[in-house]
């Protein structure tokens, strides 16, 4: 009979953690659907779309379209600007990366340090990220000007060659990289202030009661336990580099100097909006 009890129990104890775990599936599932609806709504169809409208000829102005094939395909290896604006992209994402990144680390370990002033200074390099794109671009485009701005007025007070800037296709492109660093650095010092006073100062005072010096505590110490910040910042800053639109297109419209700062995201926008070209987009 007490077996018989014990297994009556564990069967009922066992059809009721199924039912617990089945409306835990329903519930679940009614939270998760929202979500679902506007990843398919808004992103997989979408796509679906964009690769069908890639086999025609699809006119934005005219709102024609037929099939054409591999028209589209065939013609981006035969579009010079096509594999410029691939160029501009991956010199323009290398340089931005490795320069940004490296740059707001020295400058997080700086403002983490004591130093007067801190607080002003963490505030003042944050600042950027707050203005508009297109307002500080414009205030750039003044910066870089070859007759008036301050940029060449200040190479000439030392006696050194000024330059043309956004207006000569060698400079162009690291005008505007100039000014992406300068917009955007001040978000990566803010993840990198946070990893480093997240680091326990235990750490840091035992490695220097042991004789540890300050290159020894940045390598052994603090390098290893930020990686998960570095991390983090190469993998948005690769995905924001990728994205740059706003600032080209103001400061360089229609690519600039023969072609020279247009990136993957304005010649995408130039053959679709411009030349209305859909389908090739």
């Amino acid at each position: 009979m007490r077996e018989n009890k014990s297994a009556l129990r564990i069967h009922r104890v066992t059809i009721l953690g199924k039912r617990y775990e089945s409306a835990q599936v329903r519930a679940a599932s009614v939270l998760l659907l929202p979500t679902m609806v506007a990843i398919v709504l808004l992103f997989i169809i979408p796509v679906v779309q964009v690769v069908a409208y890639s086999f025609t000829n699809y006119n934005l102005t005219t709102g024609l379209k037929s099939y054409n094939g591999l028209a589209n395909y065939k013609y981006l290896f035969t579009d010079d600007r096509f594999f410029k604006a691939i160029r501009n992209t991956f010199t323009f994402a290398a340089l931005k990366l490795v320069i940004d990144t490296s740059l707001a680390l020295a400058i997080a370990l700086m403002l983490d340090s004591a130093i007067p002033m801190k607080k002003y200074l963490r505030s003042a390099y944050f600042a950027p990220v707050v203005v508009p794109v297109v307002a500080s671009s414009l205030i750039w485009i003044w910066f870089f000007d070859p007759g008036i701005g301050p940029f060449n007025q200040i190479l000439s007070a030392f006696g050194l060659p000024t330059s043309q800037w956004l207006y000569h296709e060698d400079t162009a492109l690291l005008s505007i990289l100039m000014f992406s660093i300068w917009k955007g650095l001040g978000y990566n010092i803010v993840l990198f202030l946070a990893g480093l006073q997240n680091i326990p100062t235990s750490f840091v005072e035992a490695a220097q009661v042991d004789g540890a010096k300050a290159h020894q505590v940045l390598f052994m110490i603090k390098l290893p336990l930020l990686r998960p910040i570095i991390s983090f910042v190469l993998m948005i800053g690769i995905i924001n580099t990728f994205k740059v639109f706003a600032e080209v297109n103001v400061m360089t419209p229609k690519g600039g100097p023969l072609y020279s700062t247009a990136l993957m995201v304005n010649y995408i926008y130039d053959t679709a909006f411009t030349s209305g070209k859909m389908g090739r987009a």
